[in-house]
């Protein structure tokens, strides 16, 4: 319990929103949501270490999250002008990748075996190896809950987070899994 309140405050601390608990027994991991990732409408399918296909098949993804027994969902909520408010957005995503960075630089100290999962793909390099040579920062990628068949919305709900925040706001999100 003391874990878990730390880790609350650890990401209020580094810039989140929000932030709750995460029961890992309520990641279910789902065809449909990878299916998403082929259509490729980030541009981003195939050409990262992090993404799909390079990420692991669905079933590897679903391996790899059952190892952990724990976490914390984090969210950066940003409040737009209006639903054409793209400073807004880019501003909210901007933040939710800062406090993302340092919440993971701060649990890497902590577990280093964990598994952040983030929002959009990895970019940690300006062009990926991908797929002709290893990754270069195994141990600084980072995939995106998507990528791995996790809903976002369902995720948040089933750990007792609010997904959608009202009227002309943009939440983003994402979670770390600890051992």
């Amino acid at each position: 319990m003391e874990q878990e309140k730390e880790l609350l405050e650890l990401a209020l601390q580094c810039g989140f929103t929000h932030a709750a608990p995460l029961d890992v027994s309520t990641l279910h991991v789902m065809q449909e949501v990878r299916d998403m990732c082929a259509v490729n409408t980030c541009g981003m399918y195939g050409k990262r270490w992090s993404c799909p296909p390079g990420c692991g098949t669905i079933e590897e993804c679903e391996e790899r999250i059952r190892r952990y027994h724990g976490g914390v969902v984090v969210q950066t909520v940003g409040q737009l002008e209006d639903s054409f408010d793209v400073e807004g957005i880019q501003d909210a995503a901007k933040r939710q990748k800062e406090a993302f960075a340092r919440m993971t630089e701060e649990m890497r100290k902590r577990y280093p075996d964990m598994l952040p999962l983030g929002t959009g793909c990895c970019q940690q390099c300006a062009e990926c190896t991908y797929p002709d040579a290893p990754c270069r920062f195994p141990d600084k990628a980072m995939s995106s809950m998507e990528s791995y068949g996790l809903l976002v919305n369902q995720v948040c709900t089933d750990n007792g987070l609010r997904y959608n925040h009202g009227p002309n706001t943009i939440a983003y999100t994402g979670c770390f899994l600890l051992p």
